[in-house]
């Protein structure tokens, strides 16, 4: 209950402060809004960019298949394929 009439009573003030300093308060907005702008970008580019880096590493590092593994892998397979044939037949 308390923090109800607290609000109505901020907002009651807020208003008469309002009506009250309205050029200073549009004074102060016209400021703050192209800061608030030009730091929304500066962070916007700032992100943008070290998600690109992100993305430069990860081509860059993305390992080489060699032909010598590729051999090595096919023939592990066909060894697992010959030893699930001999497991099947038991």
């Amino acid at each position: 209950m308390k923090t109800l009439i607290g609000g109505a009573v901020a907002a009651v003030l807020g208003l008469i402060g309002l009506s009250v300093w309205w050029k200073p308060f549009l004074q102060i907005l016209a400021g703050a809004i192209p800061i608030m702008l030009l730091l929304g970008g500066c962070l916007a580019l700032y992100l943008g960019f070290d998600e690109l880096k992100d993305t430069w590493k990860k081509t860059e590092s993305a390992p080489e298949e060699k032909e010598e593994d590729v051999d090595k892998y096919k023939a592990e397979i066909k060894e697992l394929k010959q030893e699930i044939e001999s497991l099947k037949k038991a």
